[in-house]
């Protein structure tokens, strides 16, 4: 076994919420122990030995929960396992494109470069005006958003089943 795997999120609406869990779940499948919670939940991380970490993006940003979750337990989690993931851009294409090559929030660099996550994902996202305040709904139009669920699932059982491999090599 690889250990305890956490797998940290942020999440406004529950899209991100909906990818952290699917991750989990994937995790779980390939036999391998992890916690799904949102990073403001997380109590004591030393418990755990691996940590995929992920937030929804809004305008280059990631949620505060998931910035401070980074901030506050980089020096625990630094040398030991780390994976990052995005969700946010909507649309049909590849994310990194869409996100016109952008991965994180560029204040969160110092911190990455001294995690040195395994690899950093974005997943496309999703908007569902029913769950949008008034003031959210002005700016998804403004920029001409595309509406729906853009999730890729495929991509996302990909990615997690490539780390449930290399956690499996460890143990």
């Amino acid at each position: 076994m690889a250990g305890k795997i956490l797998v940290a999120y942020a999440s406004k609406h529950g899209a991100t919420a909906d990818i952290a869990e699917k991750i989990g779940q994937l995790l779980s499948q390939e036999d391998l122990d992890a916690d799904v919670m949102p990073a403001n939940q997380v109590g004591d991380v030393t418990q755990y030995d691996a940590f995929i970490i992920g937030s929804a993006s809004y305008i280059g940003q990631w949620r505060k929960e998931a910035s401070k979750f980074l901030g506050t337990n980089e020096k625990l989690i630094a040398g030991r396992p780390v994976w990052l993931f995005s969700s946010g851009p909507t649309g049909e294409g590849d994310a990194v494109e869409l996100m016109k090559g952008w991965r994180f929030p560029g204040r969160l660099q110092p911190i990455i470069d001294r995690i040195k996550p395994r690899d950093i994902a974005i997943f496309h996202g999703s908007i569902d005006m029913k769950k949008l305040s008034f003031f959210e709904k002005l700016i998804v139009r403004a920029v001409k958003a595309p509406i729906g669920d853009f999730r890729d699932w495929n991509s996302i059982t990909s990615w997690t089943k490539l780390i449930a491999g290399e956690l499996k090599k460890q143990g």
